[in-house]
C-alpha cells in the first residue's frame, strides 16, 4: 500500500500554518508578507535555470525540499490550496494558482463539499470530490498505484488527516515567526509525537526542519 507524504509544510512558533481572509489574491491571507520570505529562504523552489548558465549546488535547503517530488503518482489537498472560496465554485474561469503547467503532473484530489467535473491544466488533472479523509485517501491511492500519496494544504486538511491516523509521513518547516492568528495546525493532536520516530535539522537562516515518520508498530 502506498504511503501518505506531507512534504514542505510551513509552520511558525506558535502552530500557524496561514493567516485570516484568504483570497485568490493572497494564498496565506494575512500571513503572506510573513509568509511568503520564508519559503524563499528556505529554498523551496529553485528558479529555472537559464540555458549556458553554471547550475549552482543545492543549498542543505533545497536538497530536503527536493524530497518532495520523489516517488508520487497522486495528490490531496484542501479546497482552499486550489481556491480560496466557500459555497458554489464561482464560474470565472479560475484554474489554480500555478498557471498552465502545474507542478504535480498527477491526479490531484481537491476535497470539497461543491463536487464538480474534473479540470485538466497541463499534464494535472484535478478531482473536486467529497468523502472522509479514509474514502479519499482509498481514491487516490488506487490512482497513484503503487506510489505514494502526497497531501497538500491547508492545515485544515492536514489537521484532520494526522487526526484520523492516516499520514505515514510529515515534514514541518517551523519558522521563527510568531504570527498570532490564523490557522493552527496542532490543535487537537495532543500525543501526536507518540506515533512517530522525530528527526529535526536546523538551519543557519533559522528555519528547523521537523521529520515525522510513523513507528513501525504504527504503521503496521
Amino acid at each position: 500500500m502506498s504511503r501518505l507524504r506531507v512534504h514542505n509544510f510551513l509552520v511558525t512558533l506558535d502552530g500557524y500554518a496561514t493567516g485570516e481572509d484568504q483570497s485568490t489574491e493572497a494564498a496565506f491571507g494575512t500571513a503572506q508578507s510573513e509568509f511568503l520570505p520564508w519559503f524563499e529562504k528556505a529554498n523551496i523552489f529553485r528558479p529555472a535555470d537559464q540555458p549556458g548558465s553554471a547550475v549552482p549546488a543545492p543549498s542543505v535547503n533545497e536538497s530536503i525540499a527536493a524530497a518532495w517530488g520523489s516517488g508520487i503518482g497522486a495528490d490531496i489537498m484542501g479546497r482552499n490550496m486550489y481556491r480560496p472560496a466557500t459555497g458554489p465554485w464561482p464560474q470565472d474561469g479560475w484554474r489554480g494558482w500555478w498557471g498552465e503547467e502545474p507542478p504535480f503532473g498527477t491526479p490531484c484530489f481537491v476535497m470539497t463539499h461543491w463536487e464538480r467535473e474534473p479540470l485538466t491544466v497541463g499534464n494535472t488533472t484535478f478531482h473536486f470530490v467529497s468523502g472522509t479523509p479514509a474514502e479519499v485517501l482509498q481514491r487516490a491511492q488506487k490512482a497513484a498505484g503503487w506510489l505514494d500519496v502526497r497531501l497538500g494544504g491547508g492545515p485544515s486538511i492536514v489537521n484532520e488527516f494526522l487526526a484520523a491516523d492516516l499520514v505515514d509521513y510529515l515534514h514541518i518547516i517551523q519558522i521563527p515567526v510568531v504570527l498570532g492568528r490564523g490557522v493552527r495546525l496542532w490543535d487537537g493532536l495532543e500525543s501526536l509525537h507518540k506515533r512517530y520516530a522525530i528527526e529535526s535539522a536546523t538551519m543557519p537562516n533559522g528555519t528547523i526542519h521537523l521529520f515525522f515518520t510513523k513507528t513501525p508498530s504504527e504503521a503496521a
